[in-house]
């Protein structure tokens, strides 16, 4: 049966798919679109011949063997190979090695931007946001002739995303996917803001300076962590910039979130201190290093400083230290420390006091004898 292979090979090479890629495929497509004829042999193979443009259908029928007491119940074997080519069939295989062909270049196409976009998992990336009726729930994302998806989960509260608006996205994950490559972008993700700060601070790409932790409630505030690698280099000055340039370039990407930037230290209660800004601890007691647990001592005038609304400053320090951190008044705790220490010296005074006779009478032994007498 004819069919044009050798303009078949020629489709399929402008696409830089193999020849013997689109001869397997199509044979497999061929034989099972053969299966599904009237009387179709249960065994068959498909043979291509490029030279002629031709293909046949090799069929082999089943043969029934005897029983034996040994084997009860045999397989059958299988008869010569004949050509068992329906007529009439070159047009079913025409629409099947179109078929064929078409998802080819849907999966050549999908390797393309699967193979393009899963080196840039963790990056930053442009789009242009585009409406899609029909998936109101997550906002679609073109990045060139590919759409990326931005889910609900991924997406900033309160943050509204327009049509045709350039948006700066954070990619999260690259998969296959039963409809081509699912590439998952995100505004809310921690690692959006590194990036946006990669962007404008070269002290970090050349390293530097380096950004040891990230807390974030996209959409409120976000708690970075900093430490120098180079020395006399001012880490929270490199990203705050000349004038704040830096810090606010970044600012007008995320909106109206705020951004505090902190030093990192090794020494977890310097550190804890540190990220409790812009409150000023006067001291970090750690209860526990194995349960990574502190408290931090804040002036009464600044504990709400400390707490921040709703716990939100409070809550990134903790998610940005990595440790429990409870906040307790340094006046309070003062005045505790001070009551504890006079009742320690009232209790000592006592107990020095009820030990007095005990001691005089011990040091005159026999006097009570000889006033007797």
């Amino acid at each position: 049966m004819e069919l044009d292979l050798t303009g078949i090979h020629q489709l399929a090479a402008g696409q830089g798919i193999d020849t013997e890629t689109v001869d397997a495929a199509l044979a497999e497509a061929l034989r099972m679109a053969y299966l599904k004829t009237p009387k179709a042999a249960k065994h068959a193979r498909v043979e291509l011949d490029d030279r002629a443009g031709t293909f046949t259908i090799w069929a082999r029928d089943e043969i029934p063997v005897a029983p034996t007491p040994d084997n009860p119940h045999p397989y059958p074997e299988l008869g010569e190979e004949y050509d068992d080519t329906p007529h009439g069939f070159g047009r079913l295989a025409a629409a099947t090695a179109r078929q064929v062909i078409g998802q080819l270049f849907r999966d050549a196409e999908d390797e393309k931007i699967f193979g393009a976009f899963s080196g840039q998992r963790g990056n930053l990336i442009t789009g242009i946001v585009q409406q899609d009726a029909n998936d109101s729930a997550n906002v679609h994302v073109a990045v060139g002739d590919v759409e990326a998806i931005l889910p609900r989960r991924e997406q900033v509260p309160g943050e509204h995303y327009h049509h045709g608006e350039r948006l700066r996205v954070y990619v999260v994950n690259v998969a296959r996917g039963l409809k081509g490559p699912e590439i998952i972008v995100s505004r809310s993700h921690p690692e959006l803001v590194r990036r946006l700060f990669e962007r404008e601070v070269p002290e970090l790409v050349s390293g530097a300076v380096s950004i040891m932790a990230i807390a974030r409630e996209a959409g409120a505030r976000t708690k970075i962590a900093v430490h120098a690698n180079t020395e006399g280099v001012n880490p929270k000055g490199a990203l705050i910039g000349p004038a704040g340039a830096r810090v606010r370039a970044v600012m007008e990407n995320l909106g109206p979130e705020k951004i505090d930037i902190v030093d990192w230290s090794k020494d977890s209660a310097q550190f804890i201190a540190s990220a409790l800004s812009p409150a000023i601890s006067t001291g970090v007691q750690v209860v526990s290093e194995k349960n990574k647990t502190a408290i931090a001592f804040i002036h009464d005038d600044q504990l709400s400083l400390a707490i921040g609304k709703e716990g939100q400053n409070a809550r990134l320090a903790a998610k940005l230290t990595g440790w429990k951190i409870g906040i307790e008044s340094s006046e309070a705790h003062a005045a505790k420390e001070a009551a504890n220490a006079q009742l320690s010296k009232e209790q000592a005074d006592t107990s020095r006091q009820s030990e007095s006779p005990a001691t005089e009478e011990t040091a005159h032994p026999g006097a009570g004898d000889r006033d007797a007498q």
